[in-house]
């Protein structure tokens, strides 16, 4: 195993009791450089205290930005930002940190950025972003390993994406709000982070229509203002605390969530035997003694999520029968398969597709490959026989997601330190 921080968790205990979730990490990680357009103070509440959240402080202060976090709130103040080179190893940890391309772009004309990092289990490359900016009236080159990309000008274009990313969809946001005329972006994704981030930059001045439809429409703007936006709940941090309490058959209810963002995964888990209560901000999981094997499609908003994709294959060992876990998102993304055969799982990888059969879990050394596979494996030390001591090496990686994960799983009645 690599060296580290490693997560320490003892199997066998149900999870009960209530928790509260903090803010979407995948929203604050384009809403923080969404401030950047701003003239004026931006304040974000309910940001997550998140590793990733940490790296964007540091690397917005680089540019000249002013910034106070505490409690859960940021202000940031970009009246002094200039396009710095951000080509140092910062930079590189955080693969969101693409969306600096397209705040400073609609800000400033001119940015140099790293080839974003992040985890580490499939290429995701940014030609969809490059080919936006491209078309409103940017420049874009490679620079000795960083992306640098200038415009005198940007003007308001019709850009159809090859693929619906969330990314791409962004970023091409972020720089149109300043163009000069309408921007049109079709076969845009329409996850509900990237409705927040309209929902920002709407309140800042812009002028956008269509978040969370096939096509958003941009009429540019020459001054954008600050003001205060509450981050909506992080959906994907709910569904791992709800997959948890279903494979321990345990009963927890997640607060502060939106219940129609988690829609697909509820219906997957009614449909395994699970009990599912939808309140108006909160959902229950009550855990069932025996599972049905399902088949799971994880594909773009509003389908299945592929963020839960490996969660959803941890808990699926517990399914009787044979379930098969596809994911239309990414074709590569089962690194956590192989650790989870450490501990018993009986699965198998076939193409785009996890084959899962029912198996006991044991606890084991893991090494975490990324944020979510992470997550998976702690899923996997809480279903482990009881009494049996599961350590996932790679810690950092869960930090990159998850605010409080010891504490809050304690608080459930896990068994789980750091060390």
């Amino acid at each position: 195993m690599e060296s580290g921080k490693k997560l320490c968790i003892v199997g066998g205990a149900p999870l009960r009791g209530t928790v509260t979730m903090s803010g979407a990490k995948n929203s604050a990680v384009a809403l923080i450089p969404a401030a950047l357009l701003a003239s004026s103070p931006v304040v974000l509440d309910n940001l997550p205290s998140i590793s990733d959240v940490h790296v964007y402080v540091h690397l917005l202060e680089t540019l000249g930005a002013k910034i106070a976090f505490e409690d859960g709130t940021m202000t940031i103040d970009a009246r002094e930002v200039v396009p710095r080179p951000l080509a140092d190893g910062k930079a590189s940890q955080l693969r969101a940190s693409y969306y600096l391309l397209g705040a400073l772009l609609g800000r400033c004309g001119e940015a140099i950025i790293g080839l974003p990092g992040g985890c580490n289990f499939e290429p995701r490359p940014i030609d969809q972003h490059i080919k936006g900016f491209e078309a409103l009236g940017a420049k874009v080159t490679n620079e000795h390993g960083a992306i640098r990309v200038v415009a005198k000008r940007l003007r308001g274009a019709r850009i159809y994406l090859d693929v619906a990313s969330v990314g791409a969809t962004i970023n091409i946001m972020l720089a149109a709000t300043r163009a000069e005329g309408t921007t049109i972006i079709e076969n845009v994704a329409k996850e509900p982070e990237i409705v927040d981030v309209a929902t920002l930059l709407t309140s800042m001045g812009a002028r956008i229509k269509g978040a969370g439809t096939e096509t958003i429409r941009i009429e540019g703007v020459q001054h954008i203002h600050g003001c205060r936006h509450m981050i909506i709940p992080d959906r994907i941090q709910a569904g791992t605390y709800l997959i948890a309490a279903a494979a321990t058959g345990g009963d927890v209810t997640v607060d502060n969530v939106i219940p129609k963002h988690m829609e697909a995964l509820c219906a997957k888990l009614i449909e395994m035997g699970a009990v599912v209560q939808e309140m108006d901000e909160a959902i229950r999981v009550v855990g069932a003694n025996s599972y049905s094997s399902i088949d799971v499609k994880a594909f773009v908003y509003p389908g299945f999520a592929t963020d839960l994709q490996a969660q959803m294959t941890a808990l699926l060992t517990r399914a009787h029968g044979v379930s098969v876990v596809t994911d239309y998102v990414y074709s590569n993304r089962f690194k956590h398969v192989a650790e989870l055969q450490r501990m018993g799982a009986k699965v198998r990888v076939e193409g785009r597709s996890a084959i899962v059969m029912h198996s006991a879990l044991h606890g084991a050394a893991v090494q975490a490959t990324d944020l979510r596979a992470g997550a998976a494996l702690c899923i996997a030390g809480l279903m482990a026989a009881n009494g049996e001591q599961t350590d996932i090496y790679g810690y950092e990686y869960i930090q990159r997601g998850y605010e409080g994960l010891v504490d809050q799983l304690r608080s459930l009645g896990a068994d789980v330190w750091e060390q």
